[in-house]
């Protein structure tokens, strides 16, 4: 398994910002990848307007999975309407 950062954007929104990170949550779990670590780090501008929005919740994931998962829940995360944008990165070893 490798390590991987996810960060999620969600809507500022509370409802929108809870069902979306349970759903990703979900997601993450149901396709057998590792969480280690969760940190949020509360609202910020994004860079540029996504949707007609300006601000999103920043979570950023610290997990282990197996690389041919994160195409899967890439897929699967795009299906999320409560998830306004999604990043995977490889940590260096």
């Amino acid at each position: 398994m490798r390590q991987y950062e996810l960060i999620a954007i969600f809507p500022i929104e509370e409802e929108q910002h809870k069902a979306g990170r349970d759903k990703l949550i979900a997601d993450l779990t149901a396709a057998g990848v590792e969480i280690e670590k969760t940190d949020e780090m509360g609202d910020r501008d994004l860079a540029y307007e996504i949707k007609k929005i300006r601000r999103g919740k920043y979570v950023l994931f610290s997990i282990k999975a197996d690389g041919g998962k994160i195409e899967v829940l890439d897929k699967a995360f795009k299906l999320n309407s409560n998830l306004i944008r999604h990043l995977f990165v490889k940590k260096d070893e």
